[in-house]
């Protein structure tokens, strides 16, 4: 009955006062599902969305009103249902009565739903599609219930979203609401409504009778009433009328920090986490909430639901940061930059660090301490809210709190005098200490390798030039080269922007662009003429303009000094599930992932007499992994696993197994039933770590295509007898004939006795050659090789012909066989790694053993190694061509 579902609606008015209808009188429903949308000046200003559906309406406060604009997302508050003469309804609530306000019939029509599912059944699942025909508002929209919202709670927020079609708009989608500002029923404005004047709305449905203009009427169910809970909550004063003048200002640019290499150690300062996020002000007044970045911009529209939960705070002007946080509790700006792209940003939380505004109390001259007292106090009176934090703060050493952070895989600190003011600009009183080579750089121009994007390039400026420094050649998945392409597209330009000595010169491969993006990057240091070394992409910031990015350095917490190991320092950090508390001495986090065992052995020794252990393993990949993930990333992937160390039982897994982490991907292979390992993120190779991972063993194809040949591997194994010397003239010599067929070679130890010579091939269009191709091709290089000096190569694998001999071993080459990833560990004694060459360094002094768990992190920083690899690409079946040419040339 249409009436049982009116018991809420009738409970919260009293029809003695009210001329709203009170539902007593069912009416029967149309042929045609009606809409209507009132405007709504209530305790804010809003729009109420009611969709006919079983009798009565099922409203919706939208509280900016729709949007034509598909990238807007509107948070819509579900309320209780309505009668269906509501929609007649038009005309005032006297003040003092529950949601007094002006109510405006804005526009009403029918509607339709879309999809195979019921509405009652899309309604259930949270994604409720529907096409409005009104008279201003048409076409397809979507109520897509939040995510915190679909296990029930105190009121149920959704988002209304217009569907991309004939009638939605690209920007400025809010115009609708501008352009239109009378009834479509009275043609009155709210002021002549409010006023009693001009003429009553004609009715839209048959059924219903004349409606009087000044009835009352409150559909702000969960929004006025949170409000006025929190008004009683709090203590708030009344709110102001327009007339007057708020004493908050509209906007106080921020505080910001200097950077320093050690964090402060004298008394007066405190500590707190520096988080990877965006800085964001919030300001609340009378419940209406905006979020503006760093520089003033609003980005309230961007995080609906910070913005809800917001709105039951007290009048505020609040300081912090916006994060997107890992399973570990710990900030990933990667994750940050996703939600904000796919518009997913329902469980992004709001640390609050500091309190520039209470009430109409400037708060900016009290000491930091004052500040944060009031603040926490603020945010424990409106209750536990899983997006709004406060940030905690660390009294002892400066040092210690910042070993503890860069032991979490942290980004760092920040340090603050205690008893300073709030101060705009940047300060003395605030610094920042980093834990890893994090960096703000501007996008100058980017690379392409056969058309498609391969690299940026990117620069600072330091006074009035815009330097360069380097390229970030890893970090673009498929999804975020969609994102940024079109972006860098935009900002093309004829010249280059870079100025000084060091400027890339111009190819026919770099595009240049106009210096207005600024991005975010993480590397492994600076070279001596101030490039960034193995820079990897973490995503565009947008709330920073590209002339305030300048050169800086990060802390060095290797150097730092020690703290007293009587000292226990405990880093926390709140997240909306749980609140995670890791401590100095017990598991270990790296990457944001626990390292159960961190002390277990996992090899004897790295030719030092020191074990190596399951942390230093995962530490390794995290020192080498923004280089290790280009050539690994889209590829399955085995790894041997020695969770006990290389001396007992050993594991080559190829699929996934229960509990397998969610860092690692799945991927289906053609002709196997069971999924494969893949590792596609640099965090994905500290839960390798975890499960004792010491040995990497990618597919050779192209990345996200296991059916096409990405590269060729010619492993050179030497018999017993054969002195390291010989295969280092082993593979020139491969090099070399690689050369003579128009491909280009690269060189790696393979971390035992022998060397890999590998070639990158470049994806033609259309028709791809397979794996047969592939194989037969290194076949045939080997089997020449081979012929052409048969009493030092071979290419078949008997042991017992290997003597004094190299096995050319070609099979490298098939679909399903594997090589050693560059870089990867290997489980032999000394700890001994698989390490990319320069044609410099293969010479005949070159001794493999050197290269280990140990020693590689530094000589990598230090080496050219294998930069230009993806340069290399080239086309395989131009080499086929050329091979048969020199063959029948030979003949």
């Amino acid at each position: 009955m249409a009436s049982d579902k009116l018991s809420t609606y009738k409970q919260k008015r009293d029809f003695q006062k009210t001329h709203e209808p009170s539902g007593q009188t069912e009416l029967k429903a149309s042929n045609r599902r009606r809409f209507v949308i009132q405007k709504h000046d209530a305790t804010r200003l809003h729009y109420d969305l009611r969709l006919e559906l079983d009798g009565v309406f099922k409203s919706w406060a939208v509280t900016k009103g729709p949007s034509l604009d598909p990238h807007d997302k509107r948070l819509a508050v579900e309320v209780e249902d309505h009668p269906l003469d509501y929609g007649d309804f038009e005309g005032t609530i006297p003040k003092g009565q529950y949601g007094g306000g002006t109510v405006m019939l804005w526009d009403r029509g029918y509607w339709e739903p879309e999809g195979n599912k019921s509405p009652e059944q899309a309604l259930a699942k949270g994604d409720f599609k529907f096409t409005l025909e009104g008279e201003r508002l048409h076409g397809s929209f979507v109520l897509v219930r939040m995510r915190n919202d679909r296990d029930g709670g105190k009121r149920t927020n959704w988002l209304l979203i217009k569907h991309h079609d004939d009638f939605s708009v690209e920007e400025n989608g809010a115009a609708v609401l501008e352009e239109n500002a009378t009834s479509v029923a009275s043609g009155r404005t709210m002021e002549a409504i409010a006023a009693g004047k001009g003429k009553k709305p004609k009715p839209f449905m048959i059924e219903s009778g004349d409606m009087q203009a000044d009835a009352v009427w409150d559909s702000n169910h969960g929004l006025a009433a949170d409000e006025r809970k929190a008004e009683t909550k709090t203590k708030k004063k009344p709110a102001q009328t327009k007339a007057a003048k708020s004493a908050m200002p509209d906007f106080i640019a921020p505080q910001l920090c200097e950077t320093r290499e050690r964090p402060p150690s004298a008394d007066g300062w405190i500590h707190e986490i520096k988080f990877d996020g965006y800085r964001i002000q919030m300001r609340i007044e009378n419940s209406e909430v905006t979020l503006k970045t760093r520089k003033g911009l609003d980005w309230t529209g961007k995080y609906p639901a910070i913005a809800a939960s917001a709105a039951n705070l007290p009048d505020a002007i609040i300081d912090g940061e916006i994060c997107a946080l890992d399973e570990h509790g710990a900030p990933d700006f990667a994750a940050l930059q996703a939600a904000l792209s796919e518009g997913k940003t329902d469980a992004l939380v709001y640390f609050a660090f500091d309190l520039l505004f209470e009430g109409d109390e400037d708060l900016r001259q009290l000491p930091l301490t004052d500040r944060k007292v009031r603040l926490q106090k603020l945010l424990d009176n409106a209750g536990e809210d899983p997006r709004l934090r406060f940030v905690e703060h660390f009294e002892t050493g400066g040092d210690a709190v910042l070993k503890s952070a860069c032991r979490l895989s942290l980004e760092g600190i920040v340090s603050k005098r205690v008893d300073a003011p709030y101060h705009s600009g940047r300060t003395e009183t605030w610094a920042k200490s980093k834990c890893r080579a994090g960096h703000e750089v501007v996008i100058g121009a980017y690379a392409k390798t056969n058309g498609k994007f391969r690299s940026l390039l990117v620069g600072v400026n330091r006074g009035p030039h815009f330097v360069y420094v380097g390229r970030v050649g890893t970090g673009y998945g498929a999804k975020v080269v969609d994102m940024i392409l079109p972006k860098l597209r935009e900002l093309e330009a004829t010249k280059s922007p870079f100025t000084g000595i060091g400027a890339p010169k111009k190819g026919p491969e770099i595009v240049w662009l106009k210096p207005q993006l600024v991005a975010e990057i993480q590397f492994a240091g600076w070279t001596a003429d101030g490039l960034v070394r193995q820079a990897a992409f973490k995503g565009l910031r947008e709330d920073k303009p590209a002339g305030e990015v300048v050169a800086e350095r990060p802390a060095s917490p290797s150097t730092a000094a020690v703290p007293d190991p009587e000292v226990e320092v405990e880093v926390e950090v709140k997240t909306p599930a749980a609140t995670k508390t890791f401590r100095m001495g017990g598991k270990a986090s790296v990457m944001g992932v626990l390292i159960s065992n961190p002390e277990k052995p996992l090899w004897p020794d790295a030719g030092d007499d020191k074990p190596v252990t399951k942390v230093e393993l995962a530490q390794y990949y995290e020192a080498v992994g923004p280089w290790l993930i280009d050539h690994i990333k889209g590829r399955p992937c085995s790894i041997i696993r020695t969770p006990d160390g290389i001396g007992s039982e050993q594991f080559f897994q190829r699929h996934a197994m229960p509990g397998t982490s969610n860092l690692l991907e799945l991927v289906a292979v053609f002709g196997d039933k069971k999924p494969y390992l893949q590792i596609d993120r640099v965090e994905g190779l500290a839960a390798i770590a975890q499960i004792g991972g010491v040995e990497l063993h990618p597919w050779n194809c192209e990345p996200k295509l296991p059916e096409v040949p990405g590269r060729l591997v010619f492993d050179l194994d030497p018999g017993p007898d054969v002195p390291f010397s010989t295969v280092v003239e082993a593979a020139r010599g491969m090099r070399d004939r690689l050369d003579e067929l128009g491909l280009v070679s690269f060189c790696k130890t393979t971390g035992g006795k022998g060397l890999h010579v590998v070639t990158p091939l470049a994806v033609a269009k259309g028709k791809k050659l397979a794996w047969p191709e592939a194989k037969g091709f290194a076949h045939d290089v080997c089997l020449q090789m081979a012929r052409e000096n048969p009493e030092l190569y071979l290419i078949k694998m008997a042991k017992n012909q290997r003597n004094g001999r190299i096995f050319l071993d070609y099979l490298r080459n098939d679909r399903m066989a594997t090589a050693v990833a560059p870089l990867s560990p290997r489980a032999r004694p000394g700890a001994t790694v698989s390490m990319p060459l320069t044609w410099s360094q293969v010479k005949t002094d070159l001794d493999p053993k050197r290269f280990t768990i140990r020693t590689v992190p530094a000589l990598l920083q230090k080496t050219s190694a294998w930069q230009d690899y993806c340069d290399g690409q080239r086309s395989l079946e131009q080499a086929i061509k050329r091979f048969a040419k020199l063959m029948k040339q030979a003949a």
